[in-house]
C-alpha cells in the first residue's frame, strides 16, 4: 500500500487543481481550486474546447467591455467546478485562493534565517494548533491543511480532517510505500492544557496585528489573488 492510499485510511484526500485529467489516476474524494489554477489550466490545449463551450454561451449574455469578462470568467469557474465533479465523488470548492495568500513556510525561512522540516514546519504547527482547539471544543467543521511545498508536511498532517495536495505531490506519496502514522488525533486533542477563546473583532484584529507573518502574508496574498485574476480576465479578453 502507498503513502497516499494509506493517507486515505484517515485524513480525506483533497486534489488542489483545476487540471482535472490529470487526478483521475489518484481517485480524490474532494477538489479545490481558484482562479490561479484555473488560469494555469486554461493555458493548456486539452482544456481549450472548455473555454471555446464557455465563451460561446456566454456571448450571448447581452453583456459587453468589463462586465462581459467578468461574467466569462465566473463561469469559466464554475463551469471548470463542474467538470472536476465529474471525476470526484464529493465537493469542489472554488477558493479565492487562500492556500497562496498564508503561504507562511517562506515567511518563516526568510525572517528567521533558518529551513524548518518536519513537526517544526510553522505551517504543520499553525495546523496541528487549528486541528487541536477545534477538536478540544467539539467545534462542528472540517480542518483543512492546504498550500504543501513538499509530502514531509503532509505526512505530519496525517489525520487532519482534509487535506487538499497538488496533483504533483500526490503522485509522489503514491509511489513510496514507507509506512504512514497518523499524527493528529481526536482522543489526543480533548486532553490538550489550552483554553478556550473569547473573541470580538476588537480583540480578533489586535491579535492579528500581533502576529508579523499573518498581517503581512494577508496582504501579499490579497495583491497576489488580484494579479491572477486580471491575468485571467486579460486571457478571456483575448479570447473574444
Amino acid at each position: 500500500m502507498n503513502q497516499l492510499e494509506q493517507l486515505k485510511k484517515f485524513t480525506k484526500v483533497v486534489a488542489d487543481t483545476a487540471d482535472f485529467e490529470s487526478i483521475k489516476q489518484f481517485k480524490p474524494q474532494d477538489a479545490t481550486t481558484n482562479p490561479s489554477l484555473v488560469y494555469a489550466a486554461s493555458q493548456k490545449p486539452e482544456y481549450a474546447h472548455l473555454l471555446e463551450r464557455v465563451l460561446a454561451d456566454r456571448k450571448k449574455s447581452g453583456l459587453s467591455g468589463a462586465a462581459q469578462i467578468e461574467d466569462i470568467c465566473d463561469h469559466l469557474l464554475v463551469q471548470f467546478g463542474c467538470d472536476i465533479l465529474e471525476v470526484v465523488p464529493g465537493r469542489v470548492s472554488t477558493e479565492t485562493d487562500a492556500r497562496l495568500s498564508f503561504d507562511v513556510y517562506d515567511w518563516y525561512k526568510k525572517e528567521m534565517k533558518r529551513d524548518y522540516v518536519g513537526a517544526e514546519d510553522p505551517g504543520v504547527k499553525s495546523v496541528e494548533e487549528i486541528y487541536t482547539y477545534y477538536k478540544k471544543f467539539d467545534i462542528p467543521t472540517e480542518v483543512m491543511g492546504a498550500s504543501f511545498r513538499n509530502t514531509g508536511q503532509i505526512l505530519e498532517l496525517a489525520g487532519c480532517d482534509c487535506l487538499t495536495i497538488s496533483p504533483e505531490l500526490m503522485e509522489e506519496l503514491s509511489k513510496s510505500a514507507d509506512p504512514v502514522e497518523r499524527k493528529l488525533i481526536p482522543e489526543k486533542a480533548k486532553t490538550a492544557s489550552i483554553d478556550r477563546l473569547e473573541l470580538d473583532e476588537k480583540k480578533f484584529r489586535w491579535l492579528v496585528n500581533e502576529n508579523a507573518m499573518a498581517t503581512d502574508k494577508t496582504a501579499e496574498g490579497i495583491r497576489k489573488f488580484a494579479v491572477d485574476v486580471v491575468k485571467l480576465e486579460k486571457f478571456v479578453a483575448s479570447k473574444l
